[in-house]
């Protein structure tokens, strides 16, 4: 069994806001960041569920850590991961059904979210449940905050709304471009740069990649060198 790590609860929780941030640093789940933001409700509907999809699976996959055999962890990862999103996409379907259609093929997606399966990999397999309750807590935070700023300034901007309230001026003096992909980029480009200016390039070091996060670890023959 993988030796835990001892690491403070509150330096995990706070890791995925910015330090670590999955879409602004770590450039993770950038395709469906893009395609959801262009309304604040579809951006943080969409953060609220892949958040509730991290937490269900990586305590999952942290309790489980001891009995999945290392070559099969992958399928076995999303096996998990399906089910819950399964359940959340027949919530959202059921209860938030304008949401539903809004989110469109990127809410069963979250089964292949990047980010979902880089926590499984790299810190649920290897930390206890508490720790990776709480990192999962912090990157979907991480994650609809990222989202969310997205959402808001394309909306506030491209349609002069937020969340679906018109702005004076704004709602009439508007840059469509904003809602289109190229404004996605634009905005995305900008708070990368404004996280990297506030963390002093600080948040742009990458200290969990290589070799020992790689889920083809034990097949490539390099996972010894």
């Amino acid at each position: 069994m993988t030796r835990l790590k001892k690491t403070p609860k509150l330096g995990i929780l706070t890791n995925g806001l910015v330090k670590e941030n999955p879409v602004l640093v770590s450039l993770l789940g950038i395709c469906p960041a893009l395609a959801v933001s262009t309304q604040s409700s579809n951006a943080l509907g969409m953060g609220i569920a892949a958040t509730f999809v991290l937490i269900c699976s990586n305590i999952a996959i942290s309790s489980a850590r001891g009995i999945i055999p290392k070559r099969v962890r992958i399928p076995c990862y999303i096996v998990l991961i399906a089910g819950f999103v399964s359940f959340v996409q027949m919530f959202v379907e059921a209860f938030a059904y304008p949401l539903y259609q809004a989110l469109g093929i990127f809410l069963p997606l979250i089964v292949v979210n990047c980010i979902v399966f880089s926590r499984a990999e790299v810190f649920a397999r290897k930390n206890s449940v508490i720790n990776s309750a709480v990192d999962a807590l912090g990157m979907g935070a991480g994650f609809t905050l990222a989202l969310t700023a997205m959402a808001s300034i394309r909306e506030i901007l491209g349609s002069g709304t937020w969340f679906g309230i018109s702005i004076p001026l704004l709602s009439t003096y508007n840059i469509p471009i904003f809602t289109m992909a190229p404004g996605g980029f634009v905005v995305f480009a900008i708070l990368i740069a404004i996280v990297n200016k506030v963390s002093r390039g600080k948040a742009l070091r990458r200290t969990e990649f290589g070799c020992a996060g790689c889920p083809s670890e034990h097949n490539c023959g390099k996972g010894g060198q």
